[in-house]
C-alpha cells in the first residue's frame, strides 16, 4: 500500500514521499501515522465536550501531546508501538464517550466519523489511512494550511511533552491543540479562518516555548558559557541523543559511580551549557555532530545509544549498532529495546542500558578539542552591555540569526560557506542542530564575543526571540524588524515549523527558509507568507549575502575545506 508524507525538508522530489519515506519510514508505519491522528481527532473531540464541562482528565492530555509526538519525522518507526497506540485510542475515546454520557452531557447526535469509527487490526487501521490522510482535503490551499497548523501542533507538542515530564503543563495549551485538531476538520471552515489559526498557531507555540524554558531552567539552572569536550576518555560510554533533558538526569544519576561515562550527541549537546549537569565528573562532553551522520559515529562509539526522542536513521543491515540502540519516550525503533515511562513518580530504569554499557569498549576518538555554547537569553542579557557597546562602536554590524535543523543534502553546505562568507563584524545566533555546519569553524570573536552564539537546542529559540525583544527595547525602537538582524534559517521537520510560527506571531519578517521551501506550501500559500511576511528561500551564497546587506568575503570551496579541517 502507498503512502503520502512531505511533512518533512526531505519530501521525495520536492513533493512527497509515496513508496517509502527518505527519513526511513515504512509506508505501513506512515499510514498508521495517519490513522493515528485521526483517531486522535477523535479522542479531542469528546475531551473537548468534558473540557467545557470542567471534567477533561490530564492523562488525555498526555494521550494527545505524545501521539502528536510519536509522529514527527525521526521520532517512532516501530509499527508494533504505533497498532497498540491506535487501539489504546478506540479504548480512551470510548471511555470519553462513556464518562460524557454518564455526566449527562448534550452529545451532538451527528458524530463525525472519527469519534466514531473502529477497527482492530493493523491491516485495518493501514488501510483507513487512504481515506483520512494527508489528500483528505482536496482544495489544495485549504489542505496546506491545514498540515501546516497540524505540523506545528506537533512541534509544540514535543515542547509540551518535554515540560510535562518536568512538572510544567499549561492547560490552555491543550486546550488549543485539542480544539484545533477537531476545528480544521470542519468542512465550512474557511482560508481566512485557517490563516488566523495559523499565527494563533505560533501564539501558542511561543507559550509552549516559554513554559518549557521555564521548566528547564527552574530543574537544572539558567545555561551558562560553558567549553564542551569533543574527545574521549578511557571508559565504556553511553551515547544519549534527542532533546529531554529530565531523561539526561535521570541517566547521569544512574550512572553515577558505575564505571561508565555519558556523552551527548547531536541535539542533547546543550545538556553540556546546564549548571546541574556539571557536577556529574563522569559527564564527559559531546561525541560527533548533527543526527544525520549517526551512523559512522554510532559504530565508532561502541557503547550503547539512547534516542530521547526523534532524530532517529534507522541503521542499515550492515549497521553492527542496531543491538546498542536503546528508545525511550515517543521514541521507538524496531527491534530497539524500550525503556518504559516513569510510574508513581519513579524515574525510568536504566539499569539494562548501563550493564550492556559496561559490557562494551570505549568509544574510538573521532576529533579533539572543544566547543563553546551556552548562550541563551540569560547569558546574553549578562553581555548586554559588551553588546550593546559594540554594535554602537561599530565593532558588530549584524546578528544572523541561523537557527534550526540540519539534514543529508549537499545542498546544505551552503550554510557552512555562508558562515565562512559573513564579515568579521557579524556575529551568528544560533540554535537547534544546524549549528553543526558552523559550530567548529575557527570564526573567532569581536571584543571576546564568540561569533557563533548557541543558544541551545531547536526549542531554544525561544531565546533568540527574547534577545532580539530585548535588543529592540534597549536600543529604543518600535519595531522588532529594524534590529540589525538578519534571518537565514534552516529547516527540516516539525519543530522547526512551530518555532517559524512563533516568530511570525511575535511579528518577525524577512525570514529566510532553506535549503528549500516546504512542500507541503501550496503557490498560493507562500505567496500569502510572501506578501504578509517576507518569507523567502535561499539562494547563492554570493546573492543572499547583497541580499542581507553584507560584506561579500567569500571563500573559495578549497579555502572552506580547509577551515573547516
Amino acid at each position: 500500500m502507498n503512502m503520502f508524507c512531505y511533512q518533512c525538508q526531505e519530501a521525495a522530489k520536492g513533493t512527497g514521499c509515496v513508496l517509502a519515506g527518505v527519513c526511513g519510514k515504512t509506508s505501513e508505519v506512515a499510514n498508521l501515522q495517519d490513522t493515528l491522528l485521526f483517531l486522535t481527532r477523535g479522542v479531542c473531540w469528546y475531551n473537548n465536550l468534558l473540557r467545557k464541562a470542567g471534567l477533561n482528565k490530564p492523562a488525555t492530555d498526555k494521550f494527545v501531546f505524545d501521539s502528536l509526538f510519536s509522529t514527527i519525522t525521526n521520532a517512532n518507526f516501530d509499527k508494533n508501538n504505533f497498532v497498540i497506540r491506535l487501539k489504546n485510542a478506540i479504548e480512551l475515546r470510548e471511555k470519553l464517550y462513556k464518562s460524557c454520557i454518564t455526566a449527562g452531557l448534550n452529545i451532538p447526535a451527528v458524530k463525525p466519523e472519527f469519534a466514531t469509527w473502529k477497527a482492530s487490526t493493523a491491516e485495518a487501521f493501514e488501510a483507513k489511512a487512504a481515506e483520512v490522510g494527508v489528500k483528505r482535503t482536496e482544495n489544495e490551499d485549504a489542505r496546506s494550511l491545514k498540515e501546516l497548523i497540524i505540523y506545528g501542533l506537533k512541534g509544540m507538542a514535543a515542547y509540551a511533552e518535554h515540560a510535562w515530564n518536568l512538572g510544567k503543563n499549561n492547560p490552555g495549551i491543550f486546550a488549543f491543540m485539542q480544539q484545533t485538531l477537531v476545528a480544521i476538520e470542519d468542512e465550512t471552515i474557511t482560508i481566512p479562518e485557517l490563516i488566523s489559526l495559523t499565527l494563533e498557531t505560533g501564539k501558542y507555540g511561543v507559550e509552549a516555548m516559554a513554559l518549557l524554558d521555564q521548566a528547564n531552567t527552574e530543574a537544572f539552572g539558567h545555561p551558562e558559557i560553558t567549553k564542551v569536550n569533543i574527545g574521549v576518555r578511557n571508559n565504556p560510554g553511553i551515547l544519549i541523543s534527542g532533546h529531554d533533558l529530565k531523561d539526561m538526569e535521570e541517566l547521569l544519576k544512574q550512572t553515577e559511580g558505575t564505571g561508565v561515562d555519558v556523552y551527548t550527541h547531536s541535539e542533547m549537546l546543550p545538556a553540556n551549557y546546564y549548571p546541574a549537569f556539571k557536577k556529574y565528573s563522569h559527564f564527559v562532553g559531546n561525541y560527533g555532530n548533527a543526527w544525520w551522520k549517526q551512523k559512522e559515529e554510532f559504530e565508532s562509539f561502541n557503547g550503547p545509544v539512547l534516542f530521547t526522542t526523534n532524530c532517529i536513521v534507522p541503521p542499515s543491515g550492515k549497521s553492527t549498532y542496531r543491538d546498542r540502540i536503546y528508545t525511550t519516550g515517543a521514541s521507538g525503533l524496531d527491534g530497539a529495546i524500550h525503556i518504559p515511562d516513569r510510574q508513581n513518580g519513579q524515574p525510568k530504569d536504566f539499569s539494562a542500558l548501563i550493564e550492556h554499557a559496561k559490557r562494551c569498549t570505549p568509544p574510538v576518538e573521532i576529533e579533539q578539542g572543544e566547543i563553546v555554547g551556552g548562550f541563551a537569553h540569560n547569558q546574553v542579557m549578562a553581555l548586554a552591555d559588551q553588546i550593546v557597546d559594540a554594535v554602537k562602536s561599530g565593532a558588530i554590524s549584524k546578528f544572523v540569526v541561523m537557527a534550526g535543523c540540519d539534514g543529508r543534502m549537499n545542498s546544505r553546505g551552503y550554510y557552512t560557506h555562508f558562515a565562512n562568507a559573513l564579515p568579521d563584524d557579524s556575529v551568528i545566533l544560533t540554535a537547534g542542530c544546524a549549528k553543526y555546519r558552523y559550530n567548529k569553524l575557527p570564526l573567532g570573536n569581536i571584543g571576546g564575543i564568540p561569533r557563533v552564539l548557541d543558544a541551545g537546542q531547536c526549542n531554544d529559540s525561544y531565546s533568540l526571540a527574547i534577545i532580539a525583544l530585548k535588543l529592540k527595547e534597549v536600543f529604543g525602537l518600535e519595531d522588532v524588524n529594524d534590529l540589525p538582524i538578519v534571518y537565514n534559517i534552516a529547516w527540516y521537520e516539525q519543530k522547526a515549523v512551530i518555532v517559524l510560527l512563533a516568530l511570525l506571531s511575535l511579528g518577525v519578517k524577512n525570514i529566510h527558509l532553506g535549503p528549500t521551501l516546504p512542500a507541503f506550501l501550496s503557490p498560493n500559500v507562500v505567496n500569502v507568507l510572501v506578501e504578509k511576511f517576507g518569507i523567502g528561500g535561499i539562494s547563492t551564497v554570493e546573492a543572499d549575502l547583497e541580499k542581507f546587506g553584507l560584506d561579500q568575503t567569500v571563500l573559495s570551496e578549497n579555502e572552506t575545506e580547509e577551515r573547516t579541517a
